[in-house]
C-alpha cells in the first residue's frame, strides 16, 4: 500500500458525496483553517479553497463521485490524492462517524503522511473502463440464470443436459426438459434473459475490441472471439 507523505503548506480533507461536500482545511500545525459543508460543484470548491491555493493538496476517499474534483484539481494545478476507501477505513474507524468528523480525519491523515492511495485512473481512460466494468455485471447476471436452471434442474432430480446450455445452440429443448408448466414458464424466462444477455455482451465486446486497438494497440491480447481480454484495462 503506498502513503502519500508529501508536505504540503495547507491540507483539504473533503468527505465527497453526490449533492454536498464536507471540507476541511489544515496548516501545517494542524490547526483547524476551514470546517464547513457546501455544496458539490467547482464553483464552491474554488471559492472555498481560494485563500489557501499556495502550496495546497486535497484529499477525497475513493467513492463513486471523485471523477470532476481529480480533474477540476488537475485543471487547477492543485494537488490531488485519491484515498484508498477500505484501508482508509480500517486506519480511522470509530465509533464517532459523520461528515463533519470524515472531513477532519481525512485531512488529518494527509497531514500525516498516512493516507493510503488509490490509483487516480486518467480521465481520458474512465469511462472504457467503467464500460469493461459493466460488462463484467452484465456476465455475472447471466451466469446466475444459467445457474439458477442447473439448480431448478437439481431441484427437480431431472436427467442432467446432454451440453454445455452456455452455448447458444445447445438451449434447444432446455424448456422442455421441464414438465411442470409454472417451472417451464420460469425457465424459459431465464433462456430469454440469457439470449438477450448474449447478443448484448457479444455487442459490447465488439466495441471494447475497437476501443482497446485504437487506445492501447501494444497491451490488447485476444484469445477467442467471444471473450476480450485486454490487458490495458485493469
Amino acid at each position: 500500500m503506498r502513503f502519500y507523505t508529501k508536505q504540503h503548506r495547507h491540507y483539504c480533507g473533503i468527505d465527497l458525496h453526490a449533492r454536498s461536500m464536507y471540507v476541511c482545511i489544515l496548516d501545517q500545525a494542524g490547526e483547524v483553517l476551514v470546517h464547513r459543508n457546501v455544496k458539490a460543484c467547482p464553483e464552491a470548491f474554488l471559492e472555498i479553497v481560494a485563500p489557501y491555493r499556495e502550496d495546497l493538496v486535497v484529499a477525497v476517499e475513493c467513492i463513486f463521485t471523485w471523477y470532476w474534483l481529480a480533474d477540476l484539481c488537475a485543471e487547477e494545478k492543485i494537488a490531488f490524492v485519491l484515498g484508498h476507501a477500505l484501508y482508509m477505513g480500517a486506519i480511522h474507524g470509530g465509533k464517532a462517524k459523520n461528515d463533519k468528523i470524515d472531513s477532519l480525519k481525512i485531512a488529518t491523515l494527509l497531514r500525516g503522511g498516512t493516507i493510503p492511495q488509490a490509483y487516480v485512473y486518467p480521465a481520458g481512460m474512465r469511462a472504457t473502463r467503467d464500460l469493461l466494468r459493466r460488462r463484467l455485471h452484465f456476465v455475472r447476471k447471466r451466469g446466475q440464470l444459467l445457474a439458477h436452471i442447473q439448480n431448478t434442474n437439481h431441484q427437480y432430480n431431472l436427467p442432467g443436459f446432454e451440453k454445455r446450455i452456455a452455448y447458444p445452440a445447445n438451449r434447444d429443448g432446455v424448456v422442455e426438459h421441464f414438465g411442470d408448466e409454472a417451472v417451464r414458464k420460469s425457465i424459459a424466462l431465464d433462456v430469454a434473459l440469457v439470449d438477450h444477455y448474449d447478443d448484448l455482451i457479444q455487442e459490447l465486446e465488439l466495441y471494447l475490441v475497437r476501443k482497446a486497438k485504437i487506445e492501447e494497440p501494444q497491451g490488447f491480447h485476444s484469445c477467442a472471439p467471444s471473450r476480450v481480454w485486454a490487458r490495458c484495462w485493469p
